[in-house]
């Protein structure tokens, strides 16, 4: 079976927890918080692995998660910080978000990388908290959880030329006829049942080569989900050139050959617009048989009527391959070579999210509110609550970057609900009053500590020397 479709988990490693830790030895007359900062989550990255062809490898295994951050020790000593996860895709892997349905990136040449989940920061230790009037902070940050996300990947094969035509119209045959590859060729339809790649090499052209691919076949209905090459035309949507495959003899079932090209072209627009501009050359195929000979002069007149270049072969006996070929590879050297959709490797909220201060406050009914943004969410994951000390510093942020005031122009109340980086936080007013009544205190306490020292030096001069 093609594994083409694969949905997998990753989760970016945590960032260590900082630690809480006073220096105490022997002889040092001064100690102080010495605790080190933890270790930054590995980061969860896709590469691109020249060796794969399908998905396949995800069928086994669907969860992926990067190493985590060690915690911080005393002695200032900071956490290991955890390895990143790289995680190898085939070339012509799509990346997306597979929740907001968001393109994060396009893996093609070989050895590149995609950033799919951001490890967390690591949380400070309590060396980094100490200030002149707190000189034993007793409070770490936690380490910040690692990004995680469920995606959503789609492999395009990586071909010059792509075929396309009705059941048993002779792609498969003409693959095996000018490449190595060798498919299952027999008489009846829908023999190719997974996308097939084969390199064509041009001889005389100085090692001029390019790659075919070969899809199962296309019938009326297609676009709605009847038969099998509607399910894999994402295939050939790299392609530079189409190669319709006619049978020029009506197959089994006397078909018109320009009915059957009409039924073609109509699945690949309903398919993709793109898809249907792309440029094709006709080859009539089976001209071998008495009745496709005798449909050439008919079709060829048709079909050159309409701009389409074609080309009578067989290929059984190899009759014509080799001018098609030709004429293939010329035109590909006039077509450029389609580059990768342009990747969006970072989350962002709104364009004013661009900055990291960023963030809003919303009223989402009568007592629930949210706070978005960048630096409050990740302040939120890296506070222990259960502090006293990092929640008097938590709330004490949250007044100087103006969130509790915008929360009481939203008409928050005691009770209340906040929801912010996914945790629920309930709005304490009697907490925050004492909050800013402690702030109010520190103020007082060191405007009279100034004045003392002000004053103790006017008395210092005020005093007569020694004689």
């Amino acid at each position: 079976m093609f594994y083409d479709l694969a949905k997998i988990f990753v989760k970016a490693g945590d960032g260590g927890d900082g630690a809480i830790s006073f220096r105490r030895e022997k002889y040092v007359p001064k100690g102080g918080p010495d605790g080190g900062d933890g270790g930054r989550g590995g980061n969860v990255y896709l590469r691109v692995d020249p060796q794969l062809n399908t998905l396949v490898a995800f069928s086994y295994q669907q969860h992926f998660r990067a190493e985590s951050g060690e915690p911080g020790r005393g002695k200032n000593q900071n956490g290991r910080d955890g390895a990143d996860l790289y995680i190898d895709v085939p070339p012509g892997t799509m990346v997306y978000d597979d929740q907001t349905g968001e393109l994060l990136g396009d893996l093609i040449e070989p050895g590149e990388t995609l950033l799919v989940a951001r490890g967390g920061r690591g949380g400070r230790g309590n060396r980094h908290f100490a200030t002149p009037t707190r000189q034993a902070p007793r409070m770490a940050e936690k380490g910040e959880p690692g990004e995680e996300r469920w995606l959503r990947l789609e492999l395009k094969l990586l071909a010059d030329v792509g075929l396309v035509g009705m059941p048993n119209a002779g792609k498969s045959t003409l693959l095996a006829a000018c490449t190595a590859a060798r498919p299952k060729i027999a008489e009846y339809p829908f023999t190719t049942l997974e996308p097939i790649l084969g390199v064509v090499t041009i001889p005389g052209r100085d090692g001029g080569s390019f790659v075919m691919a070969d899809i199962p076949g296309l019938i009326a209905g297609a676009a709605r989900g009847a038969g099998l090459g509607h399910e894999f035309l994402r295939h050939i949507e790299r392609t530079r050139l189409l190669v319709h495959v006619l049978d020029g003899s009506g197959g089994l079932e006397g078909r018109d050959p320009l009915q059957d090209f009409e039924t073609v072209n109509q699945e690949l627009a309903a398919y993709s617009t793109e898809l249907a501009r792309k440029p094709q050359v006709v080859a009539i195929n089976k001209i071998d048989l008495p009745e496709a000979r005798a449909n050439v002069p008919r079709l060829r007149e048709k079909l050159s009527a309409r701009g389409y270049a074609v080309f009578p072969i067989s290929a059984a006996t190899g009759e014509g391959v080799q001018d098609l070929l030709l004429h293939v590879w010329e035109q590909l050297q006039t077509i450029p070579k389609p580059s990768p959709v342009d990747q969006q490797r970072r989350r962002v909220y709104t364009l004013a999210s661009q900055r990291e201060d960023y963030w809003e406050a919303e009223r989402l009914s009568r007592h629930h509110f949210v706070l978005r943004g960048p630096q409050i969410e990740r302040l939120t994951r890296m506070t222990d609550f259960t502090n006293e000390e990092a929640v008097d510093r938590y709330q004490a942020l949250l007044r100087k970057w103006g969130i509790t005031r915008k929360l009481e122009e939203l008409g928050i109340q005691p009770g209340d609900v906040v929801h912010v980086a996914d945790l629920e936080l309930v709005w304490d007013e009697a907490a925050l009053e004492a909050e800013r009544e402690a702030a109010r205190s520190r103020r007082r306490r060191t405007k009279r500590e100034r004045l003392a020292r002000k004053l103790g030096l006017e008395e210092a001069a005020e005093q007569p020397g020694e004689a």
